[in-house]
């Protein structure tokens, strides 16, 4: 996603790209301010737009419960045992499964949702601009009926939550005079993984992303985690939380996405957010067998889901470093949040007048 940089330097661990002539626009005092206001009103803006409350979440869960998310299914998780209660357990990578449990155990109805909290460690990330091994976003969880496992409805939830996107930048730029004027686009664009590839078949999904939202400004892409035309899917997805394989009558791969928006300071595609429609029973199995995981049937969350004891939702995580870096204009996450970074990237960074927090 970096490679439109036109400034690129290589490490070991990593890439940081070094856009020419970056002042950031606001002090580190005042971008901790800031980080608070644009946190504070966008999960007002969320939690209004969507009807969620929002609840306390965990940092680890026992291994055995099947909770954790698997996210592509190749990341390792940070994992320890209890001394004292002879359990293992591991730090979240992302709250996707344990928000549905929390649905029912929490009794929300049609219509309701939650929102929380989601901090995590990931230490296979590749640290660069936009990636740290520590996540920091906003999960979110939501119950609906079998009838709005749509496409149409999902549209209709990305469009009100770019709107509260919208309405947080509008209130921060107000809020910081030395802040550039808003930039986002007053809609966002819908398209699918599939017809990105028909498009440019001989580029990378990457590749695709970028023109497009380059174009767009703001792109949702529908259809992640399901092989396109090509035999190979446009990202990765777990089997157990989107629903990736059910058909509909605008894609033939599935019922979730990614939102991007353009940068304006390292010019590429970044994400935003992932989000989707979760899997029903029928297509929990079709995607475990789909994967060659229908051993997890066994574990207490899918057993949960397979006997008729969790709702049908549709959920995400958007990004809170992501979006306070986006809308503070910044150029590295390291500005907006405190985590480990190669000691060759903090040198380079703070060479060029990018102070790492």
């Amino acid at each position: 996603m970096l490679a439109e940089c036109e400034i690129q330097q290589t490490f070991i661990s990593g890439r940081l790209c070094l856009p020419e002539g970056y002042q950031p626009a606001l002090q580190l005092r005042q971008t901790e301010q800031a980080i608070k206001f644009i946190k504070d009103t966008f999960q007002k803006g969320l939690a209004a737009a969507l009807n969620l409350s929002r609840i306390s979440a965990p940092l680890c869960v026992p291994v055995a419960s099947g909770l954790n998310d698997s996210l592509n299914g190749v990341e390792r998780p940070v994992q320890f045992s209890i001394r004292n209660m002879g359990v293992d357990a591991e730090i979240v990578q992302s709250l996707a499964k344990w928000k549905r449990a929390a649905l029912a155990d929490y009794g929300f109805a049609h219509g309701e949702g939650l929102y929380t909290d989601m901090n995590a460690i990931r230490p296979d990330e590749v640290p660069d601009n936009l990636h740290s091994i520590y996540v920091d976003q906003w999960d979110w969880e939501r119950v609906i009926h079998a009838d709005e496992r749509s496409v149409p409805f999902l549209k209709e939830v990305v469009r009100s939550i770019y709107g509260v996107l919208l309405d947080a930048e509008q209130r921060t730029c107000s809020q910081y005079a030395n802040l550039p004027a808003p930039f986002l686009p007053a809609e966002v664009t819908f398209v699918t993984s599939e017809d990105l590839e028909a498009e440019e078949p001989d580029r990378t999904p990457d590749e695709r992303v970028s023109r497009a939202c380059r174009e767009a400004g703001a792109l949702f892409v529908i259809g992640i985690g399901a092989p396109l035309r090509s035999g190979t899917p446009h990202d990765g997805r777990a089997a157990d939380y989107d629903d990736w394989s059910t058909a509909t009558d605008e894609t033939h791969h599935g019922l979730n996405g990614d939102l991007f928006i353009w940068n304006p300071v390292l010019e590429c595609a970044f994400e935003l957010s992932s989000m989707g429609i979760r899997v029903d029973r029928a297509s929990l199995v079709y995607q475990l067998e789909a994967r060659g995981e229908l051993a997890k049937k066994d574990l207490p969350y899918h057993r949960r889901l397979l006997g008729g004891e969790l709702p049908l939702t549709i959920g995400g995580g958007i990004g809170q470093s992501r979006l306070c870096m986006l809308l503070l204009r910044k150029a590295h996450v390291g500005e907006v949040q405190v985590s480990i970074w190669p000691d060759p990237m903090r040198s380079a960074c703070t060479a060029v007048g990018i102070p790492l927090l």
